[in-house]
């Protein structure tokens, strides 16, 4: 049993994404932390704010390095954060006489932040993937089914005869429109955290730029000013999640009512019941819905995690930890759902002149 349904072991299969969740495991996280020190050692030796030797012994100690896990567990409950000790573990491995250039200059923050960046980059091609994929098994629905008709409804009314096709562009459409604000935002959101203790970088002095740039090239991130207390763009991303899990809602929601008689569209695969086994249940569509009322309250949590006090938030940051990753996977998986779904259309429509 888990906390969460989205890595639960029997609901994940419905509501999580395994490659997106395991960007948000412990161990990923800590892949990410760990690279984030050997490319800062690796930019200030470039830079000569700490020296080659140094940068040397940090980088062959991290190409082996095993933290101690349970004691950054017990150091996170006193902390509130695991950095203090995963420095002080690795300065301890590094050990005299360069020990103490480990994380120079850096802040818990810049590791937590960028190290989420850097895991936000597979997250965000996994959801590229998969929009493509979406509007793929749409656009080929609409291709085989389109010229066949439908009764339009209006506030769940009938009005007028529209096409199947006039029906699934109001689900593909929204779709290619979330790939291309993906792609849109994706420069803005992967960009480094670097600012030190209180966002000034002081320890560096006039070389502060310039590593903060070679750290982001070697990160594979686009430069950008510290932003510690600035949220707005895990906010936007956030946003972009919502209007995905969204507009497969509607999708679901829609395959879900022409699904209650059957006469106006057949699924393949659909859920079984134990009481009642003739029955086809849209499952794939139900959980759409789901996703999409779950992603809509949770992007509230988003936007009251933009408040962050002064310099560096403690709660406000915490808050950012419990919604995200859920959120990420939530839209991963509707995706995946919503790809099935289309691929479960059998029929749908009538036939003109039928």
């Amino acid at each position: 049993m888990t906390v969460s349904p989205f890595d639960h072991p029997l609901l994940s299969g419905l509501l999580g994404d395994e490659e997106t969740a395991r960007q948000f495991s412990a161990d990923a996280e800590l892949a990410a932390m760990l690279a984030f020190e050997r490319a800062l050692a690796e930019a200030e030796a470039g830079e000569g704010v700490i020296g080659r030797e140094a940068a040397d012994a940090i980088v062959a100690v991290l190409a082996s390095f095993e933290p101690d896990v349970a004691a950054l567990r017990n150091a996170v409950a006193r902390d509130g954060v695991v950095v203090p000790e995963l420095v002080r573990q690795l300065r301890s491995a590094v050990g005299a006489p360069h020990g103490d250039k480990v994380h120079f200059g850096a802040t818990s923050q810049d590791v937590i932040d960028t190290a989420l960046v850097l895991r936000l980059k597979p997250v965000v091609e996994r959801l590229d993937a998969l929009l493509a994929e979406a509007a793929a098994k749409l656009a080929a629905v609409e291709k085989r089914f389109g010229a066949r008709l439908l009764m339009g409804r209006t506030r769940m009314q009938a009005a007028i005869e529209i096409t199947v096709a006039d029906r699934v562009r109001a689900w593909r459409e929204p779709v290619e429109r979330n790939r291309a604000r993906l792609a849109a935002i994706r420069h803005e959101l992967l960009v480094v955290q670097f600012g030190g203790a209180a966002g000034t970088l002081e320890k560096l002095g006039d070389k502060a730029l310039a590593v903060r740039k070679s750290l982001a090239e070697k990160l594979g991130l686009h430069d950008a000013p510290q932003w510690h207390s600035q949220r707005d763009r895990l906010a936007e991303f956030a946003g972009l999640l919502s209007l995905i899990t969204g507009s497969l809602g509607k999708f679901g929601q829609d395959v879900a009512l022409m699904a209650q008689d059957g006469s106006e569209i057949a699924l393949a695969g659909g859920g079984g019941s134990s009481a009642m086994p003739h029955k086809q249940n849209p499952v794939a569509a139900e959980v759409l819905v789901t996703l999409a009322r779950f992603n809509a309250t949770q992007l509230s949590g988003m936007h009251h995690a933009l408040v962050h006090e002064q310099e560096r938030s403690g709660s406000a940051w915490t808050l950012e930890w419990l919604l995200l990753p859920q959120m990420a996977v939530a839209a991963a998986a509707a995706l995946r759902q919503a790809a099935a779904l289309a691929g479960q259309i059998e029929s749908i429509g009538a036939r003109p002149g039928n």
